[in-house]
């Protein structure tokens, strides 16, 4: 019985032992399924989320390319087709043209460039910033680089991209040539901001007239205007709440031209497909001559819209943006383009609004309010994507102060400008009214589009020696190719500038006059600024009390120097025989990047001894980044104040020497780690740095643990009842003069365009919302 029962239990055992292994060999394979469905269920999501984004960028970034089909035809032609292979000549360059120049040159080259996510011409700029030293002002510091939002690349000094870099550096001529070809660059895209409503909808309206010939012209351009006012008068509402419909309109665009498209090439003539051959073109330029190759500029507008599709790109990513055009902008524009001219090789008397002619009757009405809608909202792409260069170009000091206005709490790119809003609708307007004709503003808008893509290709070229530090021969292929293309577009537009292509001109040359004598004023005075620090030993000869009675309260001094101290500083105390008991000087920067993340905006320094209650404190904000009307700035200045006191007497043994701040550098979770080393009796410094000197770094350096943490809570306590005593917010009411040895041109610039521009801009205190009644003007004049 023993030895039955010990057979049993163990046949018992061998089976739990069997079931254990079994369920040991079944769980790896229970994991990895588990670890397959979770793969899946991302790839998944990811795949939807792809296609959602792939679907929303369709209504921001591809409006105003996807009405082109409105009028190129019209432009390409405008008097009249000769001969029906002229139309399958056209056809065939308008088919390379979107092939060689939105596909493959912007939606899988240029668009690589953008810098985390924000695209257009001073994204570019911004990026070349960031690995050559060539911005023009120079208020960097090397913590900047610091930045996680900082990114750059290094090079090996005998690299192609390194002996560039010099060569740009070298010489103050580069740098300003560089800023003048973003300058034309972002001009020309203001000048798309005024033409692309103006043709758009024009193109648009002119649909009514074609059921009712006998309509005049004024009638349409009434139209036209009517709906250009409300545009942009809706504009200070946003488009946050009625962003949602611009997707699904440039979608049912899309998909009905395609459809038309397709029923005209199987109704009217199909061997218009033979234009996929490039021989046509060959052809057409044979028998074409010097009008063919100025047809090229109606052709060219088949591409508008590209640039816009560059400086809209936001926050899409750069895969959604190419899903959307490969799988629904390319193919739905072939077919339009491709059924237009089938219908023309039928009817060439009907070219003149040869989009609406071609429509089934039984649809058209239904067509005509999508076709509206669509205009509408190319139009409003490219005003957002006007207003999102201005502010760029205002961040990195290329335009006057205007004011900018957020309208959507949920994303930050989607900003209002009341001035440059008034300014592009009267221009649009009188474009508008002043033309009439499509044709010519179709030569004004060609001549402007294809500027914007040749600096875009310069910019590109030093992108990919630069940043991506590409093979030469890649580097000369893509220009070489970008280059013969454009220019080729390029001479044809030129026969057309008494045509209507001298408005961009005209527009851009003023625009660029503005800019580059805003960007020269500000330059030259921050160089005077520069120049006229006050010495940090005359500040310490003044003694604790600087010679004066110190009030209470605190005076924030606000300066464009983010080192040592200002003029406007030594001005004032020679001046008044008093000042507040804590000076902190307020330097608020941009810099070349697109966003700088909160925990890393301010940078706090000491300066002279711990009597003298002075310091600097440094904002740095982004191109992408608004200095918002609230009082958190104040708030936020003061608790970064605070803290670095604090870090200061746990770190006390360190030589302060150029830093900015003892902690500027770290993030939150840099600042606890080292809060919490502090409570652990670990706190170790490594910021010492006896080699580099600065006017900031005559402070004694005491040896470490000597510190009482009664010393930091009596000043802690000091700086807030000088904050409860009141806060006075002190600026420099400068007036800039040129010197009386000057040239005559910069005394014209100086003296009279720069003043001007001074006087109608807005005030630093409106932009940094100081109260009025805790402001303090410091008068003073710089001759430069």
């Amino acid at each position: 019985m023993e030895m039955a029962s010990r057979v049993e239990i163990d046949e018992d055992n061998d089976k739990g032992s069997m079931w254990d292994l079994d369920q040991k060999l079944d769980q790896p394979m229970d994991e990895e399924a588990g670890r397959l469905r979770n793969m899946y269920k991302e790839k998944k999501s990811s795949t939807l989320l792809l296609l959602r984004l792939a679907f929303q960028s369709l209504g921001v970034v591809y409006g105003d390319l996807g009405t082109s089909p409105l009028y190129v035809f019209y432009n390409t032609f405008p008097d009249k087709i000769e001969d029906p292979e002229d139309v399958v000549g056209a056809l065939s360059l308008i088919i390379y043209s979107l092939t060689l120049i939105p596909l493959l040159k912007y939606v899988f080259v240029v668009c690589k460039a953008n810098d985390n996510g924000q695209g257009g011409t001073f994204a570019l700029y911004s990026l070349l910033c960031r690995h050559a030293n060539i911005k023009t002002i120079p208020n960097q510091h090397r913590t900047d680089e610091e930045l996680t939002t900082y990114s750059r690349s290094t090079f090996h000094e005998l690299s192609f991209a390194a002996k560039t870099k010099r060569w740009l550096e070298r010489h103050v001529s580069r740098k300003n040539a560089l800023l003048i070809l973003v300058l034309v660059g972002t001009c020309m895209v203001i000048g798309d901001g005024i033409l692309t409503p103006a043709i758009s909808v024009l193109s648009a309206a002119g649909g009514i007239k074609v059921n009712s010939p006998h309509m005049s012209n004024g009638v349409v351009v009434i139209v036209a205007v009517v709906i250009l006012v409300g545009l942009f008068s809706l504009q200070h509402f946003g488009t946050d709440k009625v962003s949602w419909l611009f997707a699904p309109i440039v979608l049912i665009w899309f998909l009905v031209i395609g459809g038309i498209g397709i029923y005209n090439i199987w109704k009217y003539d199909s061997s218009v497909l033979k234009a996929f051959s490039p021989i046509y073109i060959y052809r057409y330029f044979k028998r074409g001559g010097k009008d063919g190759w100025t047809s090229l500029g109606g052709i060219m507008l088949s591409i508008t819209g590209t640039e816009a599709l560059f400086a809209d790109l936001s926050h899409f990513p750069v895969s959604a943006v190419q899903l959307a055009f490969t799988a629904v902008v390319f193919p739905c524009l072939l077919l339009a383009y491709s059924g237009q001219a089938a219908y023309l090789m039928s009817n060439r008397d009907h070219v003149v609004n040869a989009f609406y002619r071609s429509i089934p009757d039984s649809i058209y009405w239904p067509v005509f309010i999508i076709a509206t809608a669509a205009a509408i909202v190319a139009s409003q792409a490219t005003i957002t994507a006007t207003f999102s260069i201005i502010k760029q170009a205002l961040a990195l000091g290329c335009f006057p102060r205007v004011k900018v206005v957020h309208t959507s709490k949920k994303f930050l790119g989607q900003i209002y400008v009341p001035d440059i809003n008034w300014i592009l609708m009267i221009l649009c307007i009188a474009v508008t009214a002043g033309f009439k004709e499509q044709s010519q503003i179709g030569n004004a808008y060609g001549t402007a589009v294809v500027i914007v893509m040749l600096v875009t290709t310069l910019l590109m070229t030093l992108i990919m020696i630069l940043v991506w530090r590409c093979h030469w021969i890649l580097v000369l292929l893509f220009t070489g190719l970008s280059l013969v293309v454009e220019c080729t577009y390029f001479s044809a537009v030129l026969f057309k500038v008494d045509q209507g292509g001298w408005v961009p001109l005209v527009i851009a040359a003023a625009f660029l006059l503005i800019m580059y004598v805003w960007h020269y004023g500000t330059l030259r005075r921050y160089e005077f600024e520069m120049h006229s620090k006050v010495s940090m030993a005359w500040i310490l000869g003044l003694g604790p009390s600087l010679g004066l009675v110190r009030v209470p309260g605190i005076g924030l001094v606000y300066t464009e120097l983010a080192s040592g101290v200002p003029h406007i500083f030594s001005h004032f105390i020679t001046n008044l025989p008093a000042i507040h008991s804590v000076v902190v000087f307020v330097c608020v920067k941009y810099l070349p990047v697109y966003t700088v993340p909160e925990e890393e905006r301010f940078l706090v320094k000491r300066i002279g001894p711990k009597s003298f209650h002075m310091f600097r404190c440094v904002a740095r904000y982004g191109y992408k980044d608004l200095h918002k009307k609230d009082d958190d700035f104040e708030k936020k200045l003061f608790d970064n104040l605070f803290l670095f006191v604090r870090l200061e007497s746990m770190m006390e043994g360190c030589s302060d020497s150029d830093e900015y701040s003892l902690y500027g550098q770290q993030t939150e979770q840099s600042r606890d780690g080292l809060l919490n080393n502090n409570n652990n009796g670990n706190t170790t410094c490594s910021y010492a740095d006896t080699t580099i000197s600065s006017v900031d770094s005559i402070v004694p350096v005491r040896s470490s643990g000597q510190v009482s943490s009664q010393t930091e809570i009596d000043e802690l306590e000091f700086l807030n009842s000088c904050r409860d005593a009141g806060v006075v917010h002190i600026m420099g009411n400068t007036v800039v003069r040129a010197r009386r040895d000057s040239r005559f041109y910069k005394k014209i610039a100086i003296d009279y365009i720069y003043a001007f521009l001074r006087k109608i801009c807005r005030e630093h205190s409106v932009i940094f919302n100081v109260p009025h009644e805790s402001l303090l003007n410091v008068g003073q004049v710089f001759y430069v």
